[in-house]
């Protein structure tokens, strides 16, 4: 089986320059981005960099993946003097990018921060942040994080809300700054890896929308069939027949970008336990474009494996007794029968009742705690239980109820004045 690394170890920055005033001159802003674009090429992670920038007449330069400092300097200065500078395009501009974030979403995963260096609130429609409002829910799915600087010496900004609703949803912030000094410092801020999310969280699947669920179905691309030359190996069974459905039917497919084979079976088994949220689509094992199966094959092939699973325990039977009546030997089911007739002969013992002078009888002792117990009758214990509500505390002995006779030694009642049996005065 090929290789698949889990963590996501390729981040693509995205500055979206959206400067409308010259609150923030050109080689204060060439600064910054040249001071974290060095900085961050320190870290062990592949990165490379994207610019977003309007020129006039609503007319964006967009250049993205470029792999040095260099290039997305040159980009900003080429296009500085004639950047729009009446109106901002907050929403234009993500519309762009996140286009872009989901084109190349199909074919590799990597984390995707975009940062947008603001000073102007835009002025368009409730619709289009609704619409852009929708798009950001899916790019938070693709480990897309956006982080806005709002440049300015305002205290209070007309779309407050409508920045932080942004950056809040896609597990960004929202930083301002009133002096282009600190914009250095905000930027340096942001260097840290963002913490890597998975396309569909399996908590959330179930609330996806259907709108979404055609959304994903269409970014996503099939399976596409082997060239003659290519050899008849599926890359996760490593076989040419499936093990799975033993059927020489089950043509080997294979991803369109790298090649990488599949049997239909072997596919649907993976998709099962490595999809984005829908069953049916899932990444490539290899190159991590994303794919898809037929859903009804693959809802096929889960609840077979639901009806090939392991017998459901019975939940209305004690596990106690179940571990009892499985794991216990027949042999110990007779103990205590053996220890109530094995039991050691009971000890007797002399006394005298009445004293001194009274009438002299014989007892059985009882020294052995477990003589008393194995007395009592199993079954009674079974079906008569002791609840423990029934108990009550022993009562307080506040007065004596007998009393001895100082002359013979006779036992009397409280209420005696004179012994029954000598007939001496009972104090």
């Amino acid at each position: 089986m090929l290789p698949r690394t889990e963590a996501v170890n390729s981040e693509e920055f995205i500055f979206y320059i959206d400067l409308v005033s010259e609150f923030i001159k050109k080689r204060p802003l060439m600064k910054a981005i040249s001071a974290f674009i060095k900085e961050k090429d320190k870290y062990n992670v592949l990165t490379s960099y994207g610019v977003v920038l309007f020129q006039k007449d609503d007319n964006p330069i967009s250049v993205y993946d470029l792999k040095d400092a260099e290039t997305v300097l040159n980009t900003i200065n080429e296009s500085w003097e004639t950047k729009e500078s009446k109106k901002s395009y907050l929403e234009n501009g993500l519309y762009e990018i996140l286009a872009y974030i989901f084109r190349k979403s199909r074919e590799t995963r990597k984390n995707y921060r975009v940062i947008i260096i603001s000073d102007t609130p835009s002025n368009l429609s409730e619709d289009y942040y609704n619409a852009l409002y929708d798009l950001l829910i899916k790019a938070k799915k693709f480990s897309a994080f956006i982080d806005i600087i709002r440049v300015g010496d305002e205290k209070f900004y007309d779309d407050d809300v409508k920045l932080k609703v942004i950056s809040s949803e896609t597990h960004g912030g929202t930083f301002y700054c009133p002096n282009e000094k600190l914009l250095p410092n905000i930027l340096g801020s942001l260097i840290q890896n963002k913490k890597e999310f998975k396309v569909i969280k399996s908590e959330d699947a179930e609330q996806v929308l259907e709108a979404d669920k055609v959304f994903y179905e269409r970014l996503a691309v099939d399976l596409i069939s082997i060239s003659p030359e290519d050899n008849e190996i599926c890359n996760i069974c490593e076989q040419e027949l499936c093990p799975i459905c033993e059927a020489h039917s089950d043509e080997i497919h294979k991803c369109f970008n790298c090649n990488t084979k599949y049997h239909s079976c072997c596919a649907a088994k993976y998709s099962l336990a490595k999809n984005i949220g829908f069953k049916h689509i899932f990444r490539c094992l290899n190159c991590e474009t994303l794919l898809k199966l037929d859903e009804e094959f693959v809802k096929m092939v889960y609840e077979e494996d639901l009806e090939e699973g392991l017998p459901e325990l019975d939940l209305e039977r004690p596990i106690s007794e179940t571990i009892e009546a499985e794991q216990v030997p027949n042999e110990l089911e007779d103990i205590d029968v053996e220890i109530t007739e094995q039991a050691p002969p009971k000890e007797t013992k002399k006394i005298r009742v009445g004293g001194f002078f009274g009438k002299e009888i014989t007892i059985e002792t009882k020294n052995n705690k477990n003589d008393l117990i194995s007395e009592i009758p199993k079954s009674s214990e079974r079906e008569n239980p002791i609840s423990i509500t029934s108990l009550k505390p022993p009562r307080k002995r506040g007065t004596i109820l007998i009393k001895l006779c100082k002359i013979c030694g006779a036992t009397c009642g409280a209420s005696d004045k004179n012994c029954p049996t000598c007939g001496a005065k009972i104090d």
